[in-house]
């Protein structure tokens, strides 16, 4: 649903007469994409802990780390634009893959802004200022295969068909990855409980 709602947002604003609109497209569209992302999440764990607090710490995660992977993409590109290096083959690579790199580790301002949250209800859960990280390498990890596949796609369609195919799989990754995380920490403070009143008991 982020997707969807922050590419209306962006198709919707740049067909406005406005250059301003036109500029503050793409950061309307990532806010729009951050706000839905975060409360489709916070809808489903309300009953564990607050949804309000959830849905901030996402949004404001996810567009932390959004702006710093954009950050970090664009100096690569402008380093590599001064050099002139995108004339080689293997150049092109190295640019992809630091811009890769920065993008996979950006998830880390997410999954630290999540954590601020989590480590009130669990404990042991450090873990989860990298979680976002993992996410986001499997979507580029997806991503990458699917640009190989490409060339087997109608010519047509080809543009259409990787695009609603990344949103899907981006849209699988970040619904599968946190869900089986957020189950495990539940276990755990289950088990914790249990513990504890094992003991209180006897």
């Amino acid at each position: 649903m982020g997707g969807v709602v922050s590419l209306a947002v962006e198709s919707t604003l740049n067909g406005l007469a406005s250059p301003i609109w036109q500029t503050l497209s793409s950061y309307l569209a990532s806010i729009a994409f951050a706000v839905v992302f975060a409360a489709d999440q916070a809808l489903v764990l309300r009953p564990y802990l607050s949804g309000w607090l959830w849905m901030l710490a996402t949004g404001v995660g996810w567009l932390i780390a959004n702006g710093v992977a954009t950050s970090w993409s664009n100096y690569i590109l402008s380093i590599a634009a001064s050099l002139d290096a995108t004339s080689s083959s293997e150049a092109v690579f190295i640019l992809g893959f630091l811009s890769t790199i920065s993008y996979v580790i950006s998830g880390i301002w997410l999954g630290l802004c999540q954590w601020l949250v989590l480590r009130k209800h669990t404990t042991g859960a450090w873990w989860w200022n990298f979680l976002p990280a993992i996410s986001f390498f499997f979507i580029s990890l997806l991503i990458w295969l699917l640009t190989l596949l490409q060339d087997f796609l109608p010519v047509a369609h080809r543009t259409s068909i990787l695009y609603w195919s990344g949103q899907g799989f981006t849209a699988v990754i970040l619904g599968v990855i946190p869900a089986i995380a957020l189950c495990t920490l539940k276990k755990k403070l289950h088990h914790k409980t249990q513990v504890s009143s094992s003991f209180s008991i006897k």
